[in-house]
Order: C-alpha cells, then sequence, then structure tokens
C-alpha cells in the first residue's frame, strides 16, 4: 500500500525526528555530527528552508525546520541519504542508517514554537546525559545563548518573539 504524501504548507513549521534503524545510533564521533551540520548547511544553500532548532542525541536528532517552496520530504530524503553515504563509507558498512520514515508533526508556530526549542534543547537532560542543557554541546542551545555562531541557524524569528511578548507587555 502506499504511503499518503505529507501536507506541504509552504512557510510552515515542522518538528522532525530522524531515528536510528532498530534504535541504533547514528552518530559515532563529533566528526560525524559536524559532517551533519555541514549537509544541513548545504540542504538550506539548495532548498532554501530554515533551521530553527535542534539536537543532536547519539541515536536520534530532532529538528524544528520551516519549509520554503520545497516540500519537507525533499529535504529530508537528501538529508538522510547523503549522512547514511557518509556512514557507510566511515563506518565501512551497508546498510540502513534511519529507521523508516521520518516523522514530522506540523506545528502552529505562534502556539507552540518556544514549547518546542525548550523541548529540543531539554531532550539531553531529560534522557538523562547531561544535567544542565548547557553542558550539552549538540544542540542549538549554545547558539541560542550566544556561545555559538551557526551561520545556518536561524534564530531571529525566536528571539522577535521575545521581543513581541515584551512589547506586548509593556
Amino acid at each position: 500500500m502506499a504511503r499518503k504524501p505529507r501536507i506541504h504548507l509552504p512557510g510552515g513549521f515542522y518538528h522532525v525526528v530522524l531515528r536510528g534503524n532498530g534504535g541504533q545510533d547514528i552518530f559515532f564521533s563529533a566528526e560525524d555530527r559536524n559532517h551533519f551540520f555541514l549537509l544541513m548547511q548545504r540542504g538550506i544553500s539548495r532548498y532554501g528552508h530554515r533551521v530553527h532548532g535542534f539536537c543532536c542525541m547519539t541515536n536520534h536528532v530532532h529538528l524544528l525546520i520551516q519549509v520554503a517552496d520545497e516540500p519537507l520530504s525533499k529535504i529530508m530524503q537528501n538529508l538522510s541519504f547523503r549522512y547514511t553515504r557518509w556512514i557507510n563509507k566511515h563506518q565501512k558498512r551497508m546498510c540502513h542508517l534511519f529507521q523508516g520514515r521520518f516523522k514530522a508533526i506540523l506545528i502552529d508556530a505562534d502556539e507552540h514554537l518556544l514549547e518546542l526549542i525548550r523541548y529540543i534543547h531539554l531532550n539531553p537532560v531529560r534522557a538523562g546525559l547531561v544535567k544542565q542543557v548547557d553542558d550539552y554541546v549538540w544542540s542549538s542551545h549554545h547558539a541560542y545563548m550566544g556561545k555559538e555562531t551557526l551561520p545556518w541557524l536561524t534564530t531571529d524569528w525566536v528571539y522577535g518573539y521575545f521581543s513581541h511578548q515584551r512589547a506586548a507587555c509593556i
């Protein structure tokens, strides 16, 4: 039976989760994570979407993506294919890296964006990998705190939401 096509909403915000096949690891080194970031940056240049947040755990990835004209399926297929090829080459293996299709939830940015960013950044704490979110370097939290610059990460939309909230309270 064919899969139902995903809803494509230009400008839509999606919470995307890529999981390792059978719960297996998808990152084996800092080099792997850095290459994943490079592939995300290249994808942004190619497809024009925005990444507003991320967290690269050992066996899965959370992304907050805002699509443009290209459908999310095309963006994720490109990213997962290229990253799988990288891992298979460097791990000297030939198999699936990701478990089935990526999970994507269309979110209402006005109501859920800040909650989702918080959820994504707190993922390593909830998983027991670190005690404080600042201790985990493989998420967008450090960029939001001004401790790191990631030119491919879009932070102004979230920051703008805070200034909008502040102006509404004055």
